[in-house]
């Protein structure tokens, strides 16, 4: 049997046709566009890369996290590098009484996580922050767990995956551009290219659970 006859059989399917569920609307009917699901894959696990610290990555998502906060889900930040700035999430829609900030004993602030090895009990700093992040991405109530981690290793984001579906929620990884080219299980992967001239983004879609309807995009902030 050739292989064009087993690509014809009915009962193959191939990685980039396999069916995939509704998505969560981001806002941006372009990137929507530009995903198979229609918006974030939820459950999943997303990275967000960008070289360029206030790329607007965060503007990125509250759409989704105004929604989420909407169905009384819990908003859940894990030693985020900054005080979340009130008025802004307000003024896009965040419902405030939802937002829940975790901070970490041990862990500096702006200090990325570190790893926590396969079945330890996370000690200090950067363990204690992701073993943190994991437990609220299993937390029934969450909606959305957010992090700012630096270098995370293959096994470790495989975990993170599984607690997003696990939990039913929706992991954001914010991440510098220098692991763009590290493979990871996440379902989403997102390279940012700011556009300050005209108050946008450019979207590189690295990698799209499903396979890609578009690979880049630009949405307006």
């Amino acid at each position: 049997m050739t292989l064009d006859e087993i690509m014809r059989r009915a009962r193959l399917w191939r990685a980039g046709e396999a069916s995939v569920e509704a998505g969560l609307p981001t806002g941006f009917p372009a990137l929507d566009a530009a995903l198979p699901a229609g918006g974030w894959p939820f459950p999943g696990l997303i990275e967000i890369l960008s070289g360029h610290p206030g790329s607007g990555a965060l503007r990125l998502v509250l759409p989704a996290l105004a929604r989420l906060a909407q169905d009384r889900r819990w908003l859940i930040w894990v030693a985020p590098p900054y005080q979340p700035y009130a008025p802004a999430l307000q003024a896009a829609g965040v419902d405030l009484s939802r937002v829940m900030i975790v901070d970490v004993d041990g862990a500096e602030p702006g200090a990325p996580a570190g790893r926590v090895p396969p079945g330890a009990v996370p000690a200090t700093g950067g363990d204690q922050v992701l073993w943190a992040f994991e437990q609220a991405l299993r937390f029934p109530g969450c909606g959305a767990g957010l992090l700012w981690p630096g270098a995370l290793e293959a096994l470790t984001l495989r975990r993170l995956q599984l607690a997003c579906e696990a939990g039913g929620t929706l992991g954001v990884l914010f991440r510098a551009g220098e692991f763009v080219d590290q493979p990871s299980p996440a379902a989403l992967r997102l390279l940012l290219t700011p556009q300050p001239a005209a108050d946008a983004l450019d979207i590189t879609v690295l990698k799209c659970r499903g396979g890609v309807r578009a690979r880049e995009c630009r949405v307006a902030l």
